[in-house]
């Protein structure tokens, strides 16, 4: 039996991803747009901006994605065994675990400068 979806349902498919992609854009745009006015006000009140903490970020989004990944992975292989879905559990949590490395790298780097001096 051959089974063709109706005609609603194929317009809905093709929709969502234009909307998704719309909707991505505005976002992108209106932070930028809201990031621009926040600067100019930044420059005409001579408020000055802490600098981005690289460190801190990066052991933020290593441990999100670390604890991401392992729970994924261990749902995946829990459900389906070996197989090509545990890879999206596998991707987060090999990011994860690098940018966890180079948080404790970037911390030995600092101690052993610390020290030289």
């Amino acid at each position: 039996m051959d089974y063709t979806p109706s005609d609603a349902a194929q317009i809905i498919v093709t929709i969502i991803p234009l909307v998704g992609i719309v909707a991505g854009c505005f976002v992108i745009f209106s932070y930028l747009l809201l990031s621009y006015k926040q600067k100019i006000l930044m420059i005409e009140k001579d408020i000055v901006q802490k600098s981005f903490d690289i460190e801190i970020f990066s052991l933020l989004s290593g441990l999100i994605l670390f604890g991401i990944g392992i729970s994924l992975t261990i749902f995946f292989y829990l459900k389906e065994g070996l197989s090509y879905s545990i890879l999206g559990g596998l991707f987060p949590l090999s990011v994860g675990l690098s940018l966890i490395i180079f948080f404790v790298i970037m911390k030995i780097s600092a101690f052993t400068k610390k020290n030289e001096k």
